[in-house]
């Protein structure tokens, strides 16, 4: 996070998880112009909508994010909670109330400690540092095992400019967002000068074939959220619309999405290994997505993929109960290299090799429909019994 120019981050220990670092900062030393994309769950966290609400105006200076509760479901106190919470930041920066967003994560319907949160902003503000991008990216996990931080550098008119970025997200993986409406929470920074709307249309162009695409457990949390802020300190150039520098820059928050993507389906919750669900071969991409995403969210076929079990047939059952109309008995399905469904049935394979290919890690398990050229993915990750031992006692 703090890889960009004119970037500080700091992590304190809050209590709200005890033991660890639990409430991470992230400010900028001038105001961004900034942008975000939301959960599309309607049960929104009170810091979705408070963050939501903050970023019509299209600028911000810093983000807050504790860990260890969700501050969703927490009905009118929630939403003064989220809003205390900035204006303790603001307050302690400066700034306008209205350039803090506030995320987090953690239990549905417990309410944020703020006994705890209002001692913790002012030594969050005092240890701010150019070099609190790790702490902070750790501080912000929940059922993760490892922090996860990425950053690319890309020459915008002969100056390089920055676009790094955190994220936390193990279960409850199933991100849907849209437009200011995934527990994944993602967050970027960039010293690059750009517009607001060439921002906006960035970050969608980077999210979508990156978050929007990986599955943990089907579940779209009620905090998924994605920011990301812009302040021009590398002096580049102003992007503002079409052309090559915003493609350059565009790619660059791909890669960076996509790392951090890959980073939490490889970190999920229980997961032993991980495959991507191409379908291709359809009418349109829309669906393509769609029956991706019901094979990748099947537990028959995750404990398939978890067991090294070649049974395609529960692949084609999942894509059969997509909503999708297609011609079943024209569907071709490979197990990695391994040729296991031809038109609909079953044709002779090497049962061994098929084994060998669902174990592999990353795996691919492909679909092809013959019923036009669209074609779009899914990762996916296998569903284990250390899954359903942490879900099953979450709280106790």
């Amino acid at each position: 996070m703090t890889a960009a120019r004119g970037f500080r981050a700091a992590a304190v220990e809050a209590g709200i998880k005890p033991g660890r670092t639990d409430l991470a900062l992230v400010v900028s030393d001038r105001p961004c112009v900034a942008s975000g994309v939301f959960t599309t769950n309607l049960a929104k966290a009170a810091p979705v909508l408070v963050s939501a609400e903050h970023l019509r105006g299209g600028s911000a200076r810093a983000i807050v994010v504790n860990a260890g509760c969700a501050n969703a479901s927490t009905g009118p106190q929630g939403m003064t909670d989220a809003r205390e919470s900035v204006q303790l930041v603001a307050a302690a920066l400066g700034c306008p109330v209205d350039e803090v967003l506030v995320c987090s994560t953690g239990v549905i319907g417990v309410n944020l400690p703020m006994d705890k949160i209002r001692g913790a902003i002012p030594l969050a503000v005092s240890g701010l540092s150019g070099e609190g991008g790790a702490a902070a990216a750790r501080a912000i996990m929940t059922t993760d095992t490892k922090p996860k931080e990425s950053s690319r550098r890309v020459d915008l008119g002969g100056v390089t400019v920055t676009v790094g970025g955190m994220a936390k997200g193990a279960g409850m993986i199933a991100p849907s967002l849209a437009p200011l409406h995934a527990t994944m929470l993602a967050f970027f920074t960039t010293d690059a000068t750009i517009d607001r709307a060439t921002l906006d249309r960035a970050l969608l162009d980077a999210v979508g074939p990156t978050f929007n695409r990986i599955t943990v457990d089907s579940d779209t949390s009620t905090n998924d959220t994605a920011i990301v802020l812009a302040n021009g300190a590398a002096g580049a150039a102003l992007v503002s619309g079409p052309g090559p520098a915003y493609n350059a820059l565009r790619d660059a928050f791909r890669e960076v999405c996509r790392d951090l993507a890959l980073m939490m389906i490889r970190d999920g919750e229980g997961v032993q290994r991980i495959a991507e669900v191409v379908v291709k071969g359809a009418r349109t991409e829309g669906d393509a997505l769609r029956i991706a995403r019901t094979i990748a969210d099947s537990p028959l076929v995750k404990t398939a993929l978890h067991g090294g079990d070649p049974n395609w047939g529960r692949i084609i059952a999942a894509a059969g109960r997509a909503g999708v109309h297609f011609d079943i008995d024209k569907v071709d399905i490979h197990i990695g290299e391994v040729f296991v469904c031809e038109g609909g049935a079953a044709r002779s394979y090497d049962e061994a090799a098929a084994h060998q290919a669902m174990l592999a890690d990353p795996g691919r398990l492909t679909v092809d429909l013959h019923a036009g050229e669209a074609a779009e993915s899914m990762w996916m990750c296998d569903l284990t019994k250390s899954y359903v031992d942490i879900n099953a006692h979450y709280r106790t």
